[in-house]
């Protein structure tokens, strides 16, 4: 899947298919995590917000949403 760099002091880059509406995060430590289930406007939020790491915190860990660790 293709990610994005984000400006972030946790996340290294983010990707995300609308299809299978799964969201892929790779963290500096160069672990990447998939998350299942998250609709298209938490991807787009997650994009805008300024604080990458704290939104997925708060919005997509926190709220439950199914993940694995890929790498």
């Amino acid at each position: 899947m293709y990610r994005r760099s984000v400006l972030s002091s946790n996340l290294a880059s983010v990707g995300y298919d609308p299809n299978t509406q799964i969201l892929e995060v790779e963290f500096f430590t160069g672990s990447i995590y998939q998350y299942s289930g998250i609709p298209p406007s938490l991807y787009s939020s997650l994009m805008l917000t300024s604080s990458h790491g704290l939104h997925l915190d708060e919005y997509v860990k926190k709220a439950g949403y199914a993940y694995w660790k890929v790498v």
